[in-house]
């Protein structure tokens, strides 16, 4: 179903993007189509953190809540999201954060889903690569406010 996978380089540092990617809570300050966010737990483990969360994304007539279980892996500069509980079959998403020379870093960005519902899936499928850039967009936003 539809995937979408792109890599930006970015003035700011690695850990800056990362702990900015890792604020889920703030996510609808800022994100397109983000209404809600709420952390329903944090767990530390080996070498990272796993945090689930509840969003809430609207777009047009459609207001879903969908559950996910973020893997925050701090050292390693990455974060894991898989899909618990919602409108989706499935969902799985990766974050990399990678410091380049220029003191900016590299961000990889990898996202697969797709819907329960027809219908929304084909409303998605027309505008998704359009989706995702504006969401990359808006972190990309976000960044320059916090840190530029």
């Amino acid at each position: 179903m539809p995937t979408h996978s792109e890599t930006r380089h970015l003035p700011y540092s690695a850990q800056q993007m990362y702990d900015l990617v890792a604020d889920v809570a703030r996510y609808p300050k800022f994100l397109p189509w983000c209404a809600a966010a709420r952390i329903r737990s944090r767990t530390p483990v080996e070498a990272a953190e796993i945090m689930e969360a509840d969003l809430v994304i609207s777009f047009k007539v459609f207001r879903e809540r969908f559950g996910s279980r973020v893997t925050l892996y701090p050292e390693a500069m990455k974060i894991d999201t898989e899909y618990l509980d919602g409108p989706f079959k499935y969902m799985k998403s990766n974050w990399a954060f990678e410091p380049a020379e220029d003191g900016g870093c590299n961000v990889s960005f990898f996202v697969d889903f797709e819907f329960r519902n027809a219908v929304l899936q084909g409303i998605i499928g027309v505008v998704f690569n359009e989706a995702m850039q504006r969401i990359v967009r808006a972190f990309e936003r976000r960044a320059a406010e916090l840190y530029g």
